[in-house]
């Protein structure tokens, strides 16, 4: 007697997967991970698909960061009435950049390696190098004075969200506080002066103070070389 035959399970195609699924999956990752637990991989495993499906929507792992740097300017960067004092402009264009990116420090991490950026956040620096050219800049000093401000913004929130980090996972006397207990105050008279404060007054935000000296610095040097 023939036996009934058991229906095969039907492989068929791997269920199918939109690009913004892809851009959620991928922001969990990074958001909870870092930028350096992404892998194509590791995103269809994510979304129980297979790499291909992902391969068919993004290229590689560094257009996929291009998509999620679009995304995220896109959404959080807002534009300004451009103020009318050249100067003003190039300060507003770098606090809306600042603004923006503070929420977000992998961000940072990856528009510091210079060879990835978001279309969408060129206005702003577009506001910046203008600004510094209508202040009396050449175009190359004005690329120049945006890269400073650039490197002065991205280390500022690279340096505090590292130092909130450490803070965060270890609340012993960090060893700083032991070194600075310790000063010779006859070698280091004015660290040993400051060193009860020390911690505070590095970890207040003074971005904007900061900006404002760093583009008045900016601006000066080529007032004096006239």
């Amino acid at each position: 007697m023939a036996q009934p035959s058991v229906p095969r399970k039907s492989t068929g195609r791997p269920p199918r997967i939109s690009l913004s699924e892809i851009l959620d999956a991928a922001r969990r990752i990074v958001d909870e991970d870092g930028v350096d637990r992404l892998t194509m991989r590791r995103l269809a495993s994510e979304l129980g698909s297979a790499p291909m499906a992902v391969y068919h929507h993004v290229r590689n792992k560094d257009e996929l960061l291009v998509m999620l740097l679009d995304d995220y300017a896109a959404q959080n960067l807002r534009r300004f009435e451009p103020p009318e004092r050249a100067r003003d402009r190039v300060l507003s264009g770098a606090d809306a950049i600042h603004e923006a990116l503070v929420g977000c420090p992998w961000i940072v991490e990856v528009l510091t390696a210079d060879d990835l950026l978001s279309t969408s956040a060129l206005w702003f620096v577009e506001q910046i190098v203008d600004g510094l050219v209508q202040a009396g800049l050449t175009l190359d000093q004005a690329v120049r004075g945006y890269r400073s401000i650039w490197y002065y913004t991205a280390g500022e929130i690279v340096v505090k969200t590292t130092a909130a980090r450490r803070r965060s996972d270890d609340r012993r006397t960090t060893f700083r506080d032991q070194v600075f207990a310790d000063l010779d105050r006859s070698e280091l008279p004015r660290l040993a002066q400051a060193a009860d404060r020390w911690a505070s007054l590095t970890s207040a935000d003074t971005y904007r103070e900061g900006l404002a000296a760093l583009v008045d610095g900016l601006l000066q040097s080529v007032q004096s070389q006239t």
